[in-house]
């Protein structure tokens, strides 16, 4: 849940490079991040992969003029339309972007390549078919706002009630790792997104931030597999709330931009 999503960064600087408030180059840059290289495979028209500039000023040629997040888990296909071929791609990813103003997605397939100790990450985008609907059980961010302030209370709650590394040596090591990439000024959202939408994912990520110390931390004080199952079944509806309110706010500028349209 820490960890920026692939179809995140796709969205949220695809969504910036469409409005024109970054360059390809730019927009590029960021997507990749620290991975090697991404292609986008099955794009209409092309018989092979293409570099993700010319995939996005394609996208665009077909009318694309948004990118939206989905982050499904099994039963919960969260931010999916179908058809059930693409969210079969999307679930086994467990994240896609889904075009707006074109019946298309992406889902992404990493690769590891290169010689023991020099290893990369390459990702290919296969791009399929999509149902244009609206996708499912993404709240507003308004919504997302209210849900996330709750899940943080249930959340520390729950570790504090089954005694889960709380103060421990793990989760002041994750706390001080998510400050320091705080403090190193990272961008959370590309340009174009409102305030309240970084505000929204930053509150996300630390919900997910918590979970994650949760389940990474050993048995703390579940000392049965009942204690322990109980822990991750009070846990499951925290992430869950977390990773719609990530799906709220990298889909917020395409959602009012919907709403202008009505």
């Amino acid at each position: 849940m820490l960890s920026e999503p692939r179809s995140g960064r796709l969205a949220a600087w695809g969504n910036a490079l469409l409005a024109g408030l970054v360059s390809p180059d730019d927009a590029v840059l960021a997507i990749v991040g620290e991975d090697a290289v991404h292609r986008v495979e099955g794009l209409p028209g092309e018989s092979a992969p293409v570099g993700l500039t010319l995939a996005l000023g394609r996208l665009r040629a077909f009318g694309v003029t948004g990118l939206r997040v989905a982050l499904p888990t099994s039963g919960h296909p969260l931010g999916l339309s179908g058809p059930p071929e693409f969210n079969a791609r999307a679930l086994d990813a467990e994240e896609a972007v889904v075009c707006y103003g074109a019946a298309l997605g992406l889902v992404p397939e990493v690769y590891e390549a290169g010689p023991a100790g020099d290893v990369h990450v390459e990702v290919v985008w296969h791009c399929l078919p999509v149902r244009e609907a609206p996708p499912a059980d993404v709240p507003s961010l308004g919504e997302a706002e209210r849900e996330l302030a709750e899940a943080l209370r249930d959340a520390t709650e729950v570790l504090s009630r089954l005694d889960v590394a709380g103060s421990g040596p793990v989760a002041e090591a994750a706390v001080d790792a998510y400050r320091a990439r705080a403090e190193r000024g990272r961008e959370v959202l590309a340009p174009g997104y409102p305030p309240r939408a970084v505000r929204v994912l930053e509150l996300a990520q630390r919900v997910g931030l918590l979970v994650s110390v949760a389940y990474e931390s050993g048995p703390g004080g579940a000392v049965s597999a009942s204690e322990m199952l109980a822990r991750a079944e009070a846990l499951r509806p925290v992430e869950r709330t977390a990773r719609r309110a990530q799906v709220a706010a990298y889909n917020s500028v395409v959602e009012e931009r919907e709403k202008g349209v009505r």
